[in-house]
């Protein structure tokens, strides 16, 4: 493992640094949303759901531009700086919002930024390790984004604890923010890969082969049922967790999917990506069941948050690895992109529907409808992508 980790490209570890700085900024908000959205703006469940949803949608569709751009011109670092720069920018101007539709303008800026770097960066991984690496690459980058998604949290409870207010937090959030942009100017792309003939503007699916499309039909039934991860900081706060330990639960979690990232995802790279994947879907199908039954805080549920720490170390990684596997020579961003659009577009109806079963009938019936969710995609992927795993059989 230590071996084959030192093998990997300069490019594959810088991406890994930028997404742990900029998580580390991220991180250190995302958990305080739910807080600042419910104490501050008095808004609920419904209002966070289509904060989430549009934001999330938004940022899908330009991932399948992007995409779809870095196959036409061969370029991602432009799109990469871009990116991360609005989102890392936008984030402190969340302090200045005073209704809930203002910070819904702040994070769909945010999940622009995000939108506009993710399939370019996803392609260029690809692209910088060999098929047989994928998995530790992808897995690397995950534990890395997962490090800065401990750091960010843990940093928010100091500065709670230490009697900051959540305005304040916002403004400090600038700082790993400027220190991200930098290093993404620094990242060098690959010699050699500028295209010998303009292409045309080309988003169509029907280049793609017939189990990449089966493979987005399983993304967006498993997404249906993944709404945002806020509605679980904000189930945590219901139950009983302190405002101040909030942070420090997420923290916890991320922290769990930092230290299995790695390996699991590599373990993909020799057991098969499909084994691995419908392993992590089927915990989460079990997590969001138990979620929904739980009646109050304690070592349950933050033995639960830990158990989906391993289901994000499983499959994050995993997922981005299969579409490398799946997607046809020089159609990689592309393929990024509809993979991108799909599992952000879907969060639009996931996190609006998980809000009003969450408020209209109980915390169960959403957390259920969840779980269901995850379990028939899981069924999907064996029936459909069970034979996936060698590259050149997944492109015929």
């Amino acid at each position: 493992m230590l071996t084959a980790l030192r093998s990997l490209p300069r490019a594959v570890w810088l991406i890994g640094l930028i997404s742990l700085i900029n998580d580390s900024a991220s991180e250190m908000i995302y958990p305080l949303i739910p807080l600042y959205l419910s104490s501050v703006l008095l808004a609920g469940p419904r209002a966070l759901g289509i904060i989430e949803g549009i934001a999330e949608a938004t940022a899908g569709l330009l991932k399948l531009f992007s995409g779809v751009i870095v196959d036409r011109t061969r370029r991602a670092k432009s799109w990469i700086v871009f990116g991360y720069g609005l989102a890392g920018l936008g984030r402190p101007l969340i302090a200045f919002v005073s209704s809930w539709p203002m910070l819904l303008v702040l994070r769909f800026a945010d999940r622009v930024g995000k939108g506009l770097r993710t399939s370019p960066r996803d392609a260029l991984l690809a692209s910088s390790a060999g098929p047989n690496m994928r998995g530790l690459a992808f897995g690397l980058h995950r534990a890395m984004d997962n490090a800065g998604a401990v750091v960010g949290p843990v940093a928010a409870a100091l500065m709670l604890a230490a009697g900051l207010s959540l305005k304040e937090i916002f403004l400090w959030s600038i700082l790993p923010a400027i220190v991200c942009l930098v290093l993404a100017l620094a990242i060098r792309e690959p010699q050699g890969v500028i295209p010998s003939a303009a292409k045309p503007f080309n988003w169509r699916l029907g280049d793609m082969p017939k189990v990449f499309k089966r493979y987005l039909v399983v993304v967006a039934i498993f997404t249906l049922g993944n709404s945002s991860n806020m509605f679980l900081l904000l189930r945590a706060r219901e139950l009983g967790v302190a405002q101040a330990q909030i942070p420090l639960l997420w923290a916890a979690v991320s922290v769990v999917a930092m230290l299995f990232s790695t390996p699991l995802s590599a373990l993909s790279d020799r057991w098969g990506r499909v084994r691995l994947l419908t392993a992590g879907y089927l915990a989460y199908g079990l997590f969001y069941f138990l979620m929904g039954g739980i009646t109050h805080d304690g070592l349950a549920m933050f033995t639960l948050f830990g158990f989906y720490g391993l289901f994000m170390a499983a499959t994050e990684g995993v997922e981005k690895a299969l579409v490398a596997d799946l997607a046809p020579d020089g159609l990689q961003g592309t393929a990024f992109g509809w993979f991108n659009l799909i599992a952000g577009i879907m969060l639009l109806p996931a996190s609006v529907l998980f809000g009003w079963l969450y408020q209209q009938f109980s915390p169960l019936v959403a957390f259920t409808f969840s779980s269901g969710c995850a379990v028939l995609a899981a069924v999907l992927l064996v029936v459909w992508l069970r034979q996936t795993k060698v590259v050149q059989s997944c492109r015929d």
